[in-house]
């Protein structure tokens, strides 16, 4: 009797560290809630996306920056002309008038007059621009703003080389028109090659 009874006592568990209990619905075996490491996981897996939030907005490209400023501009009515195109436009006219009344006044360069072929080239190319750009055409624009970027690059040389205060203040009296009309119409071009916007159907 007494081998029997100390072996019943060695086989059932005893209440220390080693002691197993039945699973509760909410827990699981090791003691843990069973939500817990969802939710350890879920937060970890969220934390990255908070991180994301906090970091400064992404810088956008010189393509979006320039498509964001073209979505800004308004495309020319019918029959309308920019400013800066008709300031252009009388520019080019006046200095047309200007040329030809110079070379019948017998104005001389350096000493000797202008040829008559180079003259009559520069009056027909300005008139055609002048008359291109009061019926705002792209290519008059563009080729009277190529014409402003040869004047302020020799400007630009003749302010370098200048040896009197009377020669930069000519320099930068002229200078300084034609870079600001230069300047507004780059805008105008923008506006002129967009499409037309649509008529409505009456």
């Amino acid at each position: 009797m007494g081998k029997r009874s100390r072996k019943r006592s060695a086989d059932r568990p005893r209440g220390g560290r080693g002691a197993t209990r039945p699973v509760r619905g909410g827990e699981r075996a090791s003691g843990e809630p069973a939500g817990g490491a969802g939710e350890r996981a879920s937060g970890e897996a969220a934390a990255p996306g908070r991180g994301r939030s906090l970091r400064s907005p992404r810088r956008r490209t010189g393509e979006e920056r320039s498509e964001a400023i073209r979505a800004a501009l308004e495309p020319l009515a019918p029959g309308e002309r920019p400013g800066a195109v008709t300031a252009a436009a009388i520019v080019a006219a006046v200095l047309a008038v200007a040329n030809l009344v110079a070379y019948l006044a017998g104005v001389k360069i350096d000493g000797e007059r202008p040829a008559a072929g180079a003259m009559v080239a520069t009056e027909a190319l300005l008139g055609v621009m002048a008359a291109g750009m009061w019926l705002a055409r792209y290519w008059a624009v563009l080729g009277f703003q190529f014409l402003l970027g040869l004047l302020l690059a020799s400007l630009a040389l003749l302010l370098v080389t200048a040896s009197s205060l009377a020669g930069v203040a000519v320099v930068l009296a002229i200078g300084i028109p034609a870079g600001f009309l230069f300047w507004k119409l780059v805008r105008a071009m923008a506006r002129i090659q967009m499409p037309e916007p649509p008529r409505a159907q009456r």
